[in-house]
């Protein structure tokens, strides 16, 4: 079973192996420095799950669920 972004808890770090999305969403996240290799923090979790706030490259982003299930881990 794959690991997702989605799938860690705050606190918790993992390393990008792919992005599973297409076309603009996976270019949308590449942009913003989401690519293979790159460390992620979870910092905060909304209390419904959405969105996961994360750490990448020493900048803060905001994810919604449906694009962190296609940042896939180590």
């Amino acid at each position: 079973m794959q690991r997702t972004l989605k799938d860690l808890k705050p606190g918790e770090t993992g390393r990008v192996a792919k992005i599973d999305g297409k076309g603009p969403v996976k270019r949308r996240l590449m942009d913003m420095g989401v690519t293979r290799g790159t460390e992620i923090l979870i910092r905060k979790v909304a209390p419904l799950g959405d969105p996961i706030e994360v750490n990448v490259r020493g900048y803060e982003l905001s994810f919604r669920k449906a694009e962190a299930e296609s940042i896939i881990l180590e």
